[in-house]
């Protein structure tokens, strides 16, 4: 791998940083210290498409118990046959979109990242080799699309906005793309990687 465009990634990803909350703008919020979290990952895949870097994500099937029709990145539960959080990602992604795990270069994690569902996920940063075409698994993605990273790479692109969750007004960072309303997890993992970029 040459030293550029990717080095600026390697570079961001090595800098010390906090782990996020999809609470981080609500501290008001009160979580049990004592709290159990399920681990998970998800691959952050970035793809080369005629000259310009591209984020892979996924629209969940609306049929899911977990983010039912949200925007996502390819991932789930790191599950006990899995050899750490990066097998997972790449498991996960192979079977949500057919992503052959060889054709994934990991360029390294983000800091930890809890939902509201009560998961520790790990963000993997990972960069598709060749030519790739999704193929969404049926019950689990509804659709399969990119967007330009500078996109999502930006802070002036995100916007905070607020819903009503639990009885409780809940802030949330969003970064909408064209049709597709990118917020909660998905906008906070990006938005801590647009911090380390700028």
């Amino acid at each position: 791998m040459g030293p550029e465009p990717y080095s600026e990634f390697i570079a961001a990803l090595s800098c010390p940083g906090t782990e996020s909350s999809d609470f981080d703008l609500n501290p008001n919020v009160q979580l049990p210290e004592n709290r159990v979290l399920r681990p998970a990952a998800v691959l952050v895949p970035i793809q080369a498409l005629a000259g310009e870097l591209h984020l892979v994500l996924t629209k969940r099937a609306s049929g899911l118990k977990h983010h039912p029709g949200q925007i996502a990145f390819p991932g789930g539960k790191v599950d006990a046959t899995d050899n750490g959080a990066e097998d997972a990602a790449l498991r996960e992604a192979e079977e949500e979109i057919a992503l052959p795990r060889e054709r994934v270069e990991i360029l390294g994690t983000l800091p930890c990242h809890e939902t509201v569902t009560g998961f520790s996920v790990v963000p993997v940063l990972g960069l598709i080799r060749d030519k790739f075409v999704p193929v969404p698994e049926p019950g689990e993605v509804e659709e399969v699309f990119s967007v330009p990273l500078d996109h999502v790479t930006n802070p002036d692109r995100y916007s905070v906005q607020s819903r009503y969750w639990r009885g409780q007004r809940r802030y949330y960072y969003t970064v909408p793309f064209g049709p597709y309303y990118i917020w909660g997890a998905t906008a906070r993992i990006l938005r801590g990687l647009a911090e380390r970029l700028n």
